[in-house]
């Protein structure tokens, strides 16, 4: 089988060879010119250049990655099923976190993909009522395009129902299409400001917990509240005053103890999307595929250990000479 190197040889490599071989050799005439004038014996001094030349020599193609042989190695691929759900209600436009909490959802929901490319994500949005922005898909490109796309106004209605957003993820990840993989590697990740108009939350969430589907909250905005942009000014109630919306911490609390899940929140003083990101990856994967492929070998270590030996017995040959 033909020779192949980890690190392909081009025309400086060539150059810098033929560079170093032809000052090499300009030395050595040198040295054992000066050697047979002065009337010392050369064959010693030849004898060390020559292993000297073989040892660079070796070092050189073994820092290459000379490859022969073939070698069979299994290729193990797991991953896991998440759908993300995001609130798109008009609470998502306030600002309490910049530049508002969906623009900032958007973020978050980026760097999860960045983490997870092995993964299925898929993205489920949410008012009043919820449907599949985008299926469970391994393109990332695609679901960034979706992701992007992601305003309030996009799905009627201007409630939160946070029920009928569950439900439809539990629906989607028990479907007839899914059932290569088993619930425990199918994760929903929840993010909304918690603002809840729905009524059976919490029992779609033992539902979640009963079929093995792990859920993660994940609370967006703040305690003390913000407005809702509306125009060129905000949203306002029927007696003239903003509208403030607030992080509902408890209720998402409650919904995640319910469902045996975790809470996370972004606040503009705290930012657990890492923790939510790590117990994520603590989600056992499933085996999707599995194959066995013929790889080159590469064998650099023959070649470093010659060039060992031999730099060894340069040492004892100048020994040997001292002696003498």
């Amino acid at each position: 089988m033909p020779m192949k190197w980890y690190y392909p040889i081009g025309q400086w490599e060539y150059m810098l060879v033929t560079a170093f071989v032809t000052a090499y050799l300009l030395y050595v005439i040198r040295v054992v010119s000066a050697a047979r004038r002065l009337g010392v014996f050369t064959g010693v001094i030849v004898t060390k250049f020559l292993l000297r030349a073989v040892y660079f020599g070796l070092i050189g193609v073994a820092l290459l990655g000379p490859s022969f042989g073939e070698e069979q190695k299994e290729v193990r691929t797991t991953g896991r099923d998440v759908y993300a759900v995001v609130d798109l209600s008009h609470s998502m436009n306030a600002t309490d976190l910049a530049p508002s909490r969906l623009a900032r959802a958007r973020f978050e929901i980026g760097r999860l993909l960045d983490r997870f490319p092995a993964d299925r994500v898929g993205l489920i949005v949410f008012t009043t009522e919820a449907f599949v922005q985008c299926p469970l898909t391994y393109d990332q490109n695609a679901l960034r395009v979706f992701l992007n796309t992601l305003r309030p106004g996009l799905a009627s209605g201007g409630g939160t129902n946070t029920a009928a957003a569950l439900r439809l993820a539990l629906e989607k990840h028990t479907d007839s299409l899914n059932t290569t993989l088993r619930n425990t590697s199918k994760v929903i990740v929840l993010v909304t400001d918690g603002e809840d108009f729905g009524e059976d939350s919490r029992s779609v969430a033992r539902e979640i917990a009963e079929s093995g589907i792990r859920l993660f909250t994940l609370g967006i905005g703040s305690e003390e509240g913000g407005r809702i942009p509306q125009g060129r000014s905000y949203k306002r109630l029927a007696s003239g005053e903003p509208v403030v919306t607030r992080l509902a911490r408890e209720p998402l609390q409650r919904l995640s103890r319910a469902a045996d899940g975790q809470y996370f929140e972004i606040t503009p003083t705290r930012n657990e999307m890492n923790r939510l990101l790590y117990q994520l990856s603590r989600v056992e994967g499933q085996l999707r595929d599995a194959r066995t492929l013929d790889v080159s070998a590469n064998k650099y270590y023959y070649f470093l250990l010659a060039a060992l030996v031999l730099m060894a017995l340069d040492v004892l040959v100048a020994v040997n000479t001292i002696q003498f």
